[in-house]
């Protein structure tokens, strides 16, 4: 408690809620808010409830976005005869930066994890086979993280897809075996997609 002031200590708290921010840097937050003109402050908080209301996941791809479509899905440049599967909205902000990949995405929002009680259902996966019936689509790139459930998501997925006559690719990766893809730089990525083979 920072000298009983209930609403600072309670700012300290939101702040502590978010993942990866421990008491001190929640502390250091609240201060760096508070020390802030008030416009600033303010602009932040309108900020952050603005992201709130109005970001919400893609109708087709189930990216995050303030748009019916997302810019990706609606760009006439994309390829959308290839799909690459993702984790997390996180993940195609790494495939974006290394500029390597035209096509378009689709996030599952998860891994099938029993340990977590995550089972096919919890995930997007009726979505994506929704957009594969369309016949549109030739190829998905399974690019999920290279973990136990990230490869036990892309075989099945893999099971689901390949009677449809749809070539199913995993990145290879130069990506070491647990690590997020969000953390891997461009030209590793760049590499795991142009190096992907077919599962």
């Amino acid at each position: 408690m920072v000298n009983n002031i209930v609403s600072l200590n309670e700012l300290i708290n939101q702040f502590a809620r978010l993942p990866g921010i421990g008491k001190k840097t929640a502390q250091r937050l609240a201060f760096s808010i508070l020390e802030q003109p008030p416009e600033r402050a303010k602009q932040f908080a309108e900020a952050l409830i603005n992201a709130r209301e109005k970001i919400h996941f893609c109708k087709v791809c189930q990216c995050l976005t303030d748009l019916d479509v997302c810019s990706i899905c609606s760009s006439e440049q994309r390829d959308k005869g290839v799909i690459c599967v993702v984790e997390d909205p996180k993940d195609i902000m790494a495939f974006e930066r290394t500029r390597e990949f035209s096509g378009v995405y689709h996030v599952l929002h998860g891994v099938i994890s029993p340990l977590d009680n995550v089972g096919p259902d919890d995930l997007k996966i009726k979505e994506l086979m929704a957009r594969l019936a369309g016949g549109e689509v030739r190829e998905i790139i399974m690019a999920t993280n290279p973990t136990v459930e990230g490869e036990a998501t892309a075989s099945y997925i893999s099971r689901l897809v390949k009677p449809m006559g749809i070539k199913v690719t995993r990145l290879a990766y130069g990506v070491p075996v647990g690590a997020d893809l969000q953390y891997a730089d461009e030209y590793t990525l760049a590499r795991a997609l142009e190096g992907r083979n077919e599962i």
